[in-house]
């Protein structure tokens, strides 16, 4: 069954090019120029991947994404009108974005960027019965098989990205994973040099774990090399 994609942007220009690369190349495409019209469109098609543009009028890319994550962990690839800065990466973090592409994209990338994230839910769903580990405190609880974890006896909501990240940790726990590691586990071997990706999700990721994240207890960073999960007491 070919895989479904929601393109939302308010240039029709930029909808035709990338209707007819991703068509091109086997998938679906259902198209919208609003937020309000992604909104309606995803709810009523279920798309398996969503494109969308950050600048538009009246809802602009980042409500509209918030409005999406909240009902569906569908992945959300942001299309920016320049290149983005650490600001744009966090507030994505915040509305539930997966990950950034800055316009005018290439056909080569974006579809990289396409297939890495369906290569991403297809790993997650091999491996979702596999996943045994769980770590517990009596501060932190990260149950990787339930999806679930707890601050201090209170759930806590995470996207998926940040999900995934902190479950790769915790299955590693007390063995550094390098940069380049967590981004070919996390995002795919197509961003292996987005360094600053890492380090953003790392921090975001503390902000909501740690009990003072300025001195962390259980991300801990290995200088130059990568981060670890520090399971001891």
């Amino acid at each position: 069954m070919s895989r479904k994609i929601l393109i939302v942007d308010d240039e029709p220009a930029q909808l035709r090019m990338a209707e007819q690369v991703l068509v091109g190349k086997g998938y679906d495409i259902v198209k919208a120029n609003s937020g309000q019209e992604a909104v309606r469109i995803f709810f009523e098609g279920k798309p398996d991947l969503v494109l969308l543009d950050v600048m538009m009028p009246e809802i602009d890319g980042w409500q509209t994404c918030r409005l999406i994550r909240e009902a569906s962990d569908v992945p959300i690839i942001m299309l920016t009108g320049k290149r983005f800065s650490e600001d744009d990466v966090v507030h994505g973090l915040e509305c539930g974005a997966d990950e950034y592409l800055a316009k005018p994209v290439g056909n080569r990338e974006l579809l990289a960027r396409v297939k890495a994230a369906f290569r991403r839910i297809e790993t997650t769903s091999r491996q979702k019965d596999q996943q045994k580990v769980s770590f517990n405190d009596d501060y932190l609880t990260v149950d990787v098989a339930e999806r679930k974890v707890t601050v201090k006896g209170s759930k806590l909501k995470l996207t998926p990205r940040e999900f995934r990240l902190l479950a790769l940790l915790v299955e590693n726990a007390d063995r550094i994973l390098t940069h380049q590691q967590v981004l070919e586990n996390i995002w795919g071997w197509e961003y292996i040099d987005d360094v600053d990706y890492v380090r953003i999700y790392v921090s975001h990721l503390r902000q909501k774990i740690e009990p003072n994240p300025s001195q962390p207890r259980y991300i801990l960073t290995e200088p130059g090399v990568g981060y670890y999960f520090h399971s001891a007491s």
